[in-house]
């Protein structure tokens, strides 16, 4: 989304400044220089800039727009006395006691994927059903291979048959990164803005999908390439989910943890190394007697960092007008890897072999030592994550790079670490380095393809 910002106004050209103020209802530009803020009844951080010559009048808008949305940890979702689900996206507390003391019942319209559904669906519909709540559950098959626009579709055909309140009444999706992806679509697209909330019932989505703004569809064979960026009113998160989630799954998830972890926090990788397996072991839970003390910090720690990192690098920049992302690490080829071989690979698996290669990358431009390479890559096997895939080849690696340089400004915007914890983006990473970096991957990683995941 483009921005206009007051300082790339030209000064130079006449342009008369007016700033917007409430009159009785309606909105009427008055002179900037004449209005004080102090005194008018609502004056608009809106502005419109009026530029007057031989061929018209030119009017420049600037519209700063807010998002404001919350990331909640909250143990027991489905449980009837937790009402988070419900009014937990609720900011303002007047509001809140109005929504309760309503005699109008609250209305839901609830996105689920079936295999989640399977698991969780007769307690998801008690707890609507405890709670007097007016709903429609709708469980869908939201795998990679389904994430189209075909299916966002189907869910507005719903939706709209459901008929909800645009403002009040938000949509819940409940699943993993593909299904909060397309719900997140498909309410963008709605009434041109319905509030959702994202439930994530997966480790990757618990720490990725469900904290950013992004929304999409796989098009035209690429991933993501259809979406907005349309951040959900909340995202309610509850680790008891990932119980259920097969060990792959958590290996999946772990490899985006490590993603934050190799960019921006030492700690987190040393307690991946460190505490990896036991995660992988505990799926996340602390019930276990044997690690329930252990479990709870790492697990509490591990996905309070991730997490906490992720927000910084996403806050600042939702729209991504800066295109130098440390969190595109493991990004630059595994989208092209993950639909060249889908369904074989899960996302986090291919993120993780996209990153291995960039390990490489970085040992080779001598920004990491052989021990520190080494360390990342034992650390990778020890959370069961694949490092190498026959599929990965020179070919498809440099044609990723060369989408890249089209779709980022003509430059590659490579981010790579510079240490553990610590990373830098590139955009002079030579041919001959890659190279070098890819022979050396291979020689020292490949595996037959029988062994493959």
């Amino acid at each position: 989304m483009g921005k206009v910002h007051l300082q790339d106004i030209d000064s130079k050209d006449k342009k008369t400044e007016f700033s917007l103020v409430r009159v009785k209802g309606t909105w009427k530009c008055k002179l900037a220089k004449k209005v004080n803020k102090d005194t008018a009844d609502c004056v608009s951080d809106a502005k419109i800039f009026e530029s007057n010559t031989e061929k018209g009048t030119t009017w420049t808008v600037v519209s700063p727009i807010v998002f404001t949305y919350k990331v909640t940890e909250s143990r027991g979702l489905l449980d009837p006395s937790n009402d988070t689900l419900l009014f937990g996206h609720i900011t303002d507390p007047q509001q809140l006691e109005d929504f309760k003391k309503s005699i109008k019942p609250v209305k839901r319209f609830v996105v689920v994927d079936q295999e989640v559904y399977k698991i969780y669906g007769p307690k998801l519909t008690d707890y609507l059903e405890v709670n007097n709540v007016l709903y429609k559950i709708l469980a869908l098959p939201t795998t990679e291979e389904n994430k189209s626009m075909e299916m966002a579709l189907k869910i507005l055909e719903e939706v709209n048959n459901f008929s909800l309140d645009r403002r009040t009444e938000p949509i819940i999706a409940i699943g993993g990164g593909v299904c909060l992806d397309i719900v997140g679509l498909a309410s963008s697209l709605y009434r041109r803005r319905t509030p959702y909330i994202r439930v994530p019932t997966t480790l990757l989505s618990y720490i990725d999908a469900s904290v950013g703004a992004k929304t999409g569809v796989n098009f035209a064979n690429c991933k993501n390439k259809l979406g907005a960026y349309i951040p959900p009113t909340a995202a309610f998160l509850d680790l008891s989910f990932i119980q259920t989630v097969p060990r792959r799954h958590i290996s999946n998830g772990l490899a985006e943890m490590l993603k934050m972890a190799l960019m921006k926090h030492l700690g987190l990788f040393e307690l991946l190394e460190e505490h990896g397996r036991m995660l992988l072991d505990t799926k996340f839970q602390v019930d276990n007697s044997v690690y329930a003390h252990s479990c709870l910090q790492a697990a509490s720690r591990a996905t309070n960092i991730a997490i906490t990192t992720m927000l910084e690098e996403l806050a600042p920049n939702l729209w991504e007008d800066d295109l130098n992302r440390l969190v595109d690490f493991g990004h630059l080829i595994s989208p092209a890897l993950e639909m060249k071989v889908l369904p074989s690979l899960l996302h986090g698996e291919a993120v993780n072999i996209d990153m291995s290669y960039m390990v490489y990358v970085s040992k080779e431009s001598g920004l990491l030592t052989e021990e520190e390479k080494q360390k990342i890559i034992n650390c990778m096997v020890g959370l069961e994550l694949p490092v190498w895939h026959e599929s990965c080849t020179m070919e498809l690696i440099q044609k990723s790079l060369q989408d890249r340089l089209k779709h980022s400004g003509g430059l590659v915007r490579m981010p790579l670490p510079v240490g553990l914890g610590q990373a830098e983006i590139f955009n002079d990473t030579s041919c001959e380095i890659l190279c070098r970096a890819y022979e050396k991957w291979c020689d020292e990683l490949s595996i037959p393809s029988d062994k493959q995941k």
